[in-house]
């Protein structure tokens, strides 16, 4: 394999020397930066023309078992249902609007290359605010149109990225946040069919370019969150809209300065309720008056629970549904909104995972949710608390013949002797593995429909997932013992998984591959450089790499909270300690290779993959090949461009495992 040129590159970063000497192809418009991507294109091209067989058979499996299709739990608005679906031969998610009277049609049906990012009705129904990006950018435009003609009314307006929208109870008007230019991010207040450029600028002159914002407008009261990147903490503020003109709402804080995450919602019944970690790492949830929001004034209503994390709940007449993750399964328990007593379980279909919990806005007794497990298509289901009983509301729209799958989780023992969980599925006995992981923001790894390791292991394969530090599995705590200092956990827990399957007689060395994505792809980059000898095979996708210069890039800027910065000496040596480019070292034999990127990604510069192959590439005799995927980008894809790529890892995982 032939190899990149090599630059004689070093800086001094804090009285370390630090090599970078592939930092020419951080240009993707070099002609030597293009030259170096035909010769991996070519690469590549040989791979997949010498494995076709392989990739066809799971490509068509992967397209297979995604023709069940999608639904997600309905928005109720005045009257009106709004539903998010995709039909068994679609490409994408469209919003459909079920009328008064029963009519079911599509609202927002995006063409092949666009995305909905987000959409949001207003109180009436009347009217829909939504933001839609094109080629994978995530650079969103804002759009409203009525809902009754599908008519635009207003729009676009751009700088509009990861934008929250709470509309106002008038239906006329709406907060949003919005990026001027290369400016911040600002909270703005806008009248439909105004001109943009006039909003009225709300909330967050001053405050850092990274800061984030989430908003809600409930029975009168704007709440508005800020938190600095993804920060684990966030400053929370409430206003009465009754009290201030909605230009200049007259905001009280409820926690400024404070390490928690807390969130607020006020209730049909005046108070405010509030779902917070401060003083409790699993979660709870206090009530308050929304005149003394502040944590001083808070009671508790539902107490931390030591062994089940809270993720949200709703407000039925009379009842209080909460919903919790018990060894990340999902608990739904009922609970006497005055007194926070357990009055009873809400019954679920299986032992997976729930989540969109949903109610009608003028009350009543009903809870909509979705629920998916490993063999389960995401369903809706509506549990009535007038009969106790939970039913299934709307199916996915498409059908798969689906595998049998077995399975279970067990505790393995990380290298500093925390014990951590790890589902094992597939059938007993020695195996090709692939062991996923990801470890990072606080994202917890629960049961979820997955076709890819329905196919690997209906293939012959195992599949195990890793439940690591940095997730969110165990609550706060455990998020914060793979951030920062702590990253290393996070890897130290995962090369203990593979340790585990190896032990436990499931898989060899020579027959197990990692995967992982986004901050998963960063796990992959550091097992594999920290211990080659672990693994046959490494896929890592859309990735961060080279962790000293992550922030120059994409949205590193909002994730130091995370990693660090490397301005910073005493974050810079963890940063340096692990970043899977700056440790490749010569004549390493690692393990087999794909990176895959997207080269439309404004999350994760693709340079990172570029530098990390040709290091690879540099020094081990083992195939390494990067995959470069055209208008895509870091989230949402286009079903059958994810069946192409989902095919190439299995295909790429099943060559260097020989599973096939």
């Amino acid at each position: 394999m032939s190899t990149a040129p090599r630059l004689d590159l070093t800086e001094d970063l804090h009285g370390v020397q630090v090599a970078d000497p592939y930092r020419w192809l951080e240009d993707p418009d070099a002609p030597e930066t293009r030259e170096w991507l035909d010769r991996q294109e070519e690469l590549f091209a040989a791979h997949a023309e010498a494995t076709a067989g392989v990739h066809a058979r799971f490509a068509a499996r992967l397209a297979e078992l995604e023709r069940t299709g999608y639904v997600g739990p309905p928005a109720w608005r005045g009257g009106r249902r709004f539903v998010i679906r995709r039909a068994p031969e679609a490409d994408r998610l469209a919003l459909h609007v079920v009328d008064p009277d029963g009519t079911d049609r599509v609202l927002l049906a995006p063409a092949r290359n666009e995305t909905i990012d987000l959409w949001q009705p207003s109180d009436d129904g009347t009217l829909l605010a939504y933001e839609l990006s094109t080629g994978g950018t995530e650079q969103s435009l804002l759009y409203v149109l009525d809902v009754a003609t599908g008519t635009v009314l207003d729009g676009p307006i751009d700088g509009t990225r990861y934008s929250p929208i709470a509309w106002l109870p008038e239906g006329k008007s709406f907060y949003y946040v919005r990026r001027i230019a290369d400016g911040p991010r600002h909270v703005y207040l806008h009248h439909v069919g105004a001109d943009a450029d006039s909003d009225a600028l709300v909330f967050g002159e001053g405050r850092d370019a990274a800061t984030h914002y989430r908003l809600d407008v409930r029975h009168g009261w704007l709440t508005i969150s800020a938190a600095l990147g993804t920060s684990p903490a966030n400053d929370l503020w409430l206003a009465d809209l009754r009290q201030a003109p909605a230009e200049s709402p007259a905001l009280r804080p409820v926690q400024v300065g404070v390490d928690a995450h807390t969130a607020l919602r006020v209730g049909p019944d005046g108070r405010a309720y509030v779902l917070t970690d401060l003083d409790a790492p699993r979660g709870r949830i206090a009530v308050t008056d929304p005149a003394r929001p502040g944590a001083e004034h808070w009671r508790d209503l539902v107490p931390e629970d030591p062994e089940a994390v809270l993720a949200d709940f709703v407000l039925l007449d009379g009842e209080l549904v909460v919903n919790r993750t018990r060894q990340c399964l999902a608990e739904l328990t009922r609970h006497d909104p005055a007194t926070g007593e357990l009055v009873g379980l809400v019954p679920t279909p299986g032992q997976g995972t729930v989540a969109g919990l949903a109610v009608r806005p003028e009350g009543g007794r009903e809870v909509w949710f979705a629920y998916t497990d490993y063999t389960t298509p995401v369903s809706v289901f509506r549990f009535d608390a007038e009969t106790g009983r939970t039913t299934l509301w709307e199916a996915p729209p498409g059908h798969a013949d689906l595998p049998a799958v077995g399975g279970t989780t067990e505790e393995y023992t990380s290298r500093d002797g925390t014990r951590v969980q790890l589902t094992v599925l597939g059938a007993p006995g020695p195996r090709p593995f692939i062991l996923f992981g990801y470890g990072g923001f606080g994202l917890s790894m629960v049961p979820a429909y997955n076709p890819v390791a329905l196919a690997w292991i209906e293939a012959g394969g195992g599949y195990a997932i890793a439940r690591i530090r940095g997730g969110g599995e165990r609550g706060e705590q455990w998020r914060r013992a793979g951030m920062l200092a702590g990253k290393q956990n996070v890897f130290d827990d995962f090369l203990a998984a593979a340790e585990h399957l190896i032990a436990t007689g499931r898989t060899t060395a020579d027959r197990l591959a990692i995967t992982g994505g986004s901050n998963g792809g960063l796990l992959v980059g550091a097992a594999l450089t920290q211990r080659p000898d672990l693994f046959a095979a490494a896929v890592s996708s859309s990735a961060l790499l080279d962790m000293v210069r992550y922030e120059r890039s994409g949205l590193g800027p909002a994730w130091t909270s995370e990693y660090g910065t490397a301005a910073d000496p005493e974050h810079f040596r963890h940063l340096l300690a692990y970043s899977p480019y700056h440790r490749v070292e010569a004549g390493v034999r690692y393990p087999a290779t794909l990176l895959t990127v997207a080269e439309a990604d404004t999350r994760v510069d693709p340079a990172h993959a570029r530098k990390m192959g040709a290091a690879l590439q540099w020094a081990s005799p083992n195939e390494v090949l990067l995959r470069v995927e055209r208008a895509a980008g870091h989230g949402t894809r286009a079903v059958t461009t994810n069946v192409q790529l989902n095919a190439d890892i299995l295909t790429f995982c099943s060559k260097h495992t020989k599973l096939l």
